[in-house]
């Protein structure tokens, strides 16, 4: 008998962890939660389906790593959208997962003491408690769907997903959005191609069939129905912006001749703003004076903001971080944040409810 070992070559260890259903009976969804997580999706599906006149903006910190200014932030975000509720519907940006090329800080549930310690149990559960509390607040929350493990612990929680530039084309990634609860948004390639994301909507309608994790953490062949609430969000790519109004054009004309939904979003950061975030509010101001002069398509913004401007590198002395500044990609202020959501409001509201009937 041999005993050349041909298993598990490069793994170090496996950890057991706490399974959805367990991590759910420990933090359960409160009526209040359930009530705000169902609105939301509803608002946004009414949206998407053009019986809301309203637009939708994804809006926070590029991913949460601080839960005092996270809170800080959606406590000022929850009065800012009972401001402009008659004409935007404001979804908390809370990513808790950073996709890298090549290695850093993959987010707070692998690494939630920004430590390289990856205490991924203790980022599940801080994750969902962050989640509770933005639901209990009355605010529906966005997330980008990137390990298709997690959804099982927290979906139950999020009003819309996002599958980023790099995952859109992945099959794993597709087949697990036709099982998504929320409406989910496609960004278009790095490249700024809109196929894949258009392909990724094709797959998205469709039921699938394929290994996942059920309720108690077992491996599962999972069917799904497929998710009839999938959509296009431009981010631009290959250097260039993607939000004008010709882009915006061409965009349309491709989704329409691949029979997919001409629903677009905007996404204001990456490449639409050069990876600037002071250019952001510029980049909601043009989409404002498009749907002005006529646009129909437009349908939601995402916004890369936080308490204050910019992004810091994470220091080896982490009581040295500045509290309310992103650790991932720069942001806008709180103070830019503000006018230019209330900007937009006030431009938008008297031709958002004129817009789907004309």
């Amino acid at each position: 008998m041999t005993d050349i070992q041909v298993e598990n070559l490069n793994i170090e260890s496996q950890q057991t962890l706490i399974t959805p259903s367990e991590l759910k009976a420990k933090l359960p969804l409160s009526e209040a939660a359930r009530n705000t997580v169902a609105e939301g999706r509803q608002a946004i599906r009414d949206i998407l389906d053009r019986k809301d006149d309203r637009l939708f903006i994804v809006i926070g910190p590029c991913s949460i790593h601080d839960l005092k200014a996270a809170k800080e932030y959606a406590e000022r975000l929850k009065v800012l959208a009972d401001k402009v509720k008659d004409t935007i519907v404001l979804v908390l940006r809370v990513y808790f997962e950073k996709p890298r090329t090549t290695v850093g800080w993959k987010g707070l549930i692998n690494d939630p003491y920004i430590n390289d310690t990856f205490k991924i149990e203790d980022g599940l559960h801080i994750a969902r408690q962050l989640l509770l509390d933005m639901a209990e607040l009355g605010l529906p929350t966005a997330t980008e769907a990137l390990d298709p493990i997690t959804p099982q612990y927290l979906q139950d929680l999020i009003a819309w997903s996002a599958i980023g530039a790099r995952t859109t084309e992945s099959q794993t990634h597709r087949e697990m959005s036709s099982g998504l609860s929320s409406p989910v948004g496609f960004k278009n390639g790095t490249d700024g191609s809109l196929e894949v994301a258009v392909n990724a909507m094709l797959s998205v309608q469709h039921p699938h069939r394929f290994l996942g994790i059920d309720n108690e953490g077992r491996v599962a062949l999972t069917t799904t129905r497929g998710n009839q609430y999938g959509h296009v969000v431009l981010r631009g790519g290959g250097g260039k912006p993607n939000y004008d109004s010709v882009s915006v054009a061409l965009a349309e004309q491709e989704l329409t001749k691949s029979g997919v939904s001409s629903n677009i979003m905007i996404d204001a950061s990456h490449a639409n703003s050069n990876k600037d975030p002071s250019l952001q509010p510029l980049v909601m101001d043009n989409v404002s004076n498009q749907i002005l002069e006529g646009n129909k398509s437009i349908v939601g913004l995402m916004v890369e903001s936080h308490l204050k401007y910019g992004n810091q590198k994470i220091p080896a002395d982490l009581s040295q971080l500045e509290y309310g500044v992103s650790i991932t990609d720069g942001c806008i202020s709180w103070e830019t944040t503000e006018e230019a959501v209330l900007k937009m409001a006030e431009k938008l509201c008297d031709v958002l409810p004129a817009r789907n009937k004309s």
